[in-house]
């Protein structure tokens, strides 16, 4: 039987264009449709996109962060055990939610909640709309050229998963390199041993300096050669709080014909990320450490290298045409699309693309640059504290990942909750990094936008009370 002939299914829907909406009559329901096949086929050879223009919103009258937008945040204003205000600084594990967030997640599911990508019905089409207002937001906020290089995936590690296993298994084999650093979270070590094995490429480790614990450049110049096909680093560390040097990375990646992918979970949340000046081919993050859902993240790649990709997961929405023998997959980026995708937490995560748009990324890397440093200098000031990575003035993030002499991380962490203060115990997914140092464990301490440094004095006040009890 030849079968050839025989679709199963299509894509009813353009893969990115945004539907007619409001369908208000059943002509505009048929003009649509017959436009959708047009539209579909012109994204898959897409002709050169051309730039967004970035949101200007909110810029004349910026709202000043710390107390003057923690309004926004309604967690924020509970008592824990009692009497003990809530003071969070855990946010480089995940932040609070604004206002804008949550309503924007309770709008999708109360008023418009249907499926995208399919029906051409009032509700869908609103979705679907939503769904891509989102894509483009995110867009404009690491000012990608076009919104057709932004993927939404589940979370950061499944965008670096995305890379991992669609470009790495295609690219790689028996004699290449992939360089990591010791410094990476679990996302960006663990996929690429997985694609390392498979494909028999070697994985390669980088080092950090012995001073400022900062990825040594030096051993990356060193290691980079013809047989290096992908260097994949972290932009901001999540333990260390230190910043690469991209011009420096992407220059020297270049060199020798490499790819170069930037972890940027750490990044996005806290100061300007312009994809267009990186170096990077892709970036990955989350949108749960910047105001948004968790359930959602995003990988942006240049097109060239997308369009190149093959399919990660098989499905629905992300073909063209499927028949009994084959399959013809949908450009990018429905091509690593497939089912029904998080529509809610997606909105969710343009809302908060909206927000700390709105309040500005120079002003926020400034007001946490800081924050941050006043961190540093009153943590450094308690007898027995050992803070890892380098000084404030080289970092991305105004964390503190911290260990006291003869006390554990987690009984730190544990008697802090009793006075309402959340910080992070434990290895921050970073195992290798904290085996490198020598320990097993810290303790972190991460602001964000909302904190301010009252809560900061608090909280080492706590820190001093605890120390004094425990020792």
């Amino acid at each position: 039987m030849d079968t050839k002939g025989i679709a199963v299914s299509g894509r009813q829907l353009s893969t990115h264009a945004k539907p007619a909406f409001p369908l208000q009559h059943p002509k505009r329901v048929l003009h649509a449709q017959r436009g959708l096949d047009t539209r579909r086929q012109a994204l898959a050879s897409p002709p050169e996109a051309e730039p967004l223009v970035a949101s200007t919103s909110g810029q004349e009258n910026r709202r000043e962060l710390g107390e003057g937008i923690r309004s926004d945040f309604p967690i924020l204003h509970q008592m824990l055990h009692g009497d003990k205000q809530l003071i969070y600084l855990d946010n480089g594990a995940t932040s609070q939610k604004p206002k804008l967030v949550l309503e924007a997640l309770r709008a999708y599911n109360e008023g418009y909640n249907a499926n995208v990508h399919r029906g051409v019905h009032y509700l869908a089409a609103k979705a679907t709309s939503a769904y891509e207002e989102a894509r483009e937001k995110i867009a404009r906020l690491v000012n990608a050229r076009s919104s057709r290089e932004i993927v939404f995936t589940p979370n950061a590690t499944a965008a670096l998963n995305l890379v991992a296993h669609s470009w790495g298994r295609s690219n790689l084999g028996p004699g290449d390199e992939v360089i990591v650093s010791v410094a990476e979270h679990h996302s960006n070590i663990v996929p690429w041993q997985m694609t390392c094995q498979a494909t028999g490429a070697t994985l390669r480790v980088l080092p950090l300096t012995k001073d400022t614990q900062e990825i040594d450049m030096q051993a990356l110049k060193d290691m980079l050669s013809e047989k290096t096909k992908i260097v994949a680093l972290v932009y901001v560390s999540n333990m260390l709080g230190s910043i690469l040097d991209t011009d420096y990375i992407a220059e020297e990646t270049r060199k020798v014909g490499a790819k170069l992918l930037l972890d940027c979970s750490q990044a996005v949340p806290n100061m300007p990320v312009d994809v267009q000046s990186l170096g990077a081919d892709w970036i990955a993050a989350t949108g749960h450490k910047f105001c948004g859902p968790t359930g959602i993240g995003f990988l942006w790649g240049r097109s060239e290298v997308l369009e190149q990709m093959p399919p990660y997961l098989g499905g629905g929405e992300m073909i063209e045409h499927v028949y009994l023998d084959h399959s013809t997959y949908a450009p990018p980026p429905s091509r690593f699309e497939p089912g029904t995708p998080p529509i809610a937490e997606a909105i969710g995560m343009g809302a908060a693309a909206d927000y700390i748009s709105d309040l500005g990324l120079e002003n926020i890397h400034s007001y946490e640059h800081e924050l941050g440093g006043y961190l540093y200098e009153k943590l450094s000031a308690v007898p027995g504290v050992t803070i890892y990575g380098p000084p404030p003035e080289k970092r991305g993030s105004p964390l503190c990942s911290f260990n006291v002499e003869g006390v554990h991380a987690t009984d730190l962490s544990t008697f802090l909750d009793f006075e309402g203060i959340a910080v992070r115990s434990g290895h921050h997914c970073t195992q290798p990094l904290h085996h490198h140092l020598g320990i097993n464990a810290s303790a972190r301490a991460s602001p964000y936008i909302y904190n301010t440094k009252g809560e900061v004095d608090t909280f080492v006040d706590e820190l001093r009370s605890v120390l004094q009890f425990l020792k």
